[in-house]
């Protein structure tokens, strides 16, 4: 495993000042002196995904020879997807979707149908569960969202995975309560404007929709109690017990009791060894550089909840 030391600095002065030819022979699948132009697939402009995969385009347009272009998608199904198909060479996922992706199960998308070129790179760090609710809502409790109009993220996204299974937990199907499938910002919207009564947003706090939100409308987030928490956990084991400190979003004074599942970096088997090491070392080595998830995101716990084999460059680089 790396740290940022001697090694590290060496390394990355080592990416930076391959030439031509040998940026040929680090790449393999690069020709001429440019180097690979990497597609990067990030999540809804509203969550943490998008910003910070743009911060590692910062990073990795300016630590080696590749360039990357990040695009914002509708997030973890979607991405792996794309990981699948070849039109994305790295995409950021939840853990749980890539454990389910990978191994064929759980999902409609992915039941008997394993994408099995799906590896792993880093994980990165948690993401919080909010369940945003109207006060007037009458939501005390998960059971309580029966009959309730709720928006449970993008169709297909990790977000819409994670809240039905949290609702099937207390026996909440998707023909109990009326389902709405959008975005974060656009559920923001449909919160502040009346049309749901709650909505279901995945991301490492602060998110910034939910942010925008509670300053410009009357909010509450819902704190899951210790029982519905083991609960949850028994259900689906990529669950974790987490926290949403008091104060992190306007009004919310007390701390919120949930759960979360972890982000985390992922790529395709077919793609260059070199490159996902180049890319891995660079962001790494100079995770000085983020201004996003700097308390979550290092080396000693870029392997924790890996749900998914590691592809081989990312392997030489923790290794």
């Amino acid at each position: 495993m790396t740290t940022e030391s001697s090694y590290g600095v060496e390394r990355r002065d080592v990416l930076k000042g391959v030439g031509a030819a040998g940026l040929a022979g680090l790449a393999g699948c690069m020709g001429g002196s440019s180097g690979e132009q990497i597609s990067w697939h990030a999540g809804g402009q509203s969550g943490t995904y998008y910003p910070l995969s743009n911060e590692f385009k910062t990073i990795v347009d300016g630590n080696t020879d590749h360039s990357l272009t990040v695009q914002s998608t509708g997030a973890s199904v979607e991405n792996v997807g794309s990981l699948g198909s070849g039109d994305a060479d790295f995409a950021l996922i939840q853990n749980d979707v890539a454990y389910f992706a990978r191994n064929g199960t759980s999902l409609e998308t992915f039941e008997g149908n394993p994408v099995e070129s799906l590896r792993g790179v880093a994980t990165l760090y948690p993401e919080t569960i909010h369940i945003v609710v109207r006060p007037d809502a009458g939501i005390e409790s998960l059971s309580d969202m029966e009959g309730k109009s709720i928006n449970t993220g993008d169709l297909g996204s990790g977000t819409q995975v994670n809240a039905l299974q949290i609702l099937e937990t207390v026996g909440i199907t998707t023909d109990d309560f009326d389902q709405q499938n959008a975005d974060f910002g656009t559920a923001a919207d449909q919160l502040r404007d009346g049309d749901v009564e709650a909505a279901f947003v995945v991301g490492g706090w602060p998110v910034g929709a939910v942010a925008d939100l509670a300053e410009t409308a009357d909010v509450e987030l819902l704190n899951l109690d210790s029982d519905t928490r083991d609960d949850l956990k028994d259900a689906a084991s990529w669950f974790a017990d987490d926290t949403i400190p008091a104060g992190t979003y306007s009004d919310i004074d007390q701390e919120v009791n949930t759960v979360s599942v972890q982000a985390m970096i992922a790529t395709r088997a077919d793609y260059s060894a070199d490159v996902v090491e180049a890319v891995t070392a660079a962001i790494f080595d100079n995770l000085g550089e983020l201004t996003i998830k700097t308390d979550f995101i290092s080396v000693d716990t870029a392997q924790d909840g890996m749900s998914i084999e590691l592809h081989e460059g990312a392997a030489r680089y923790f290794e």
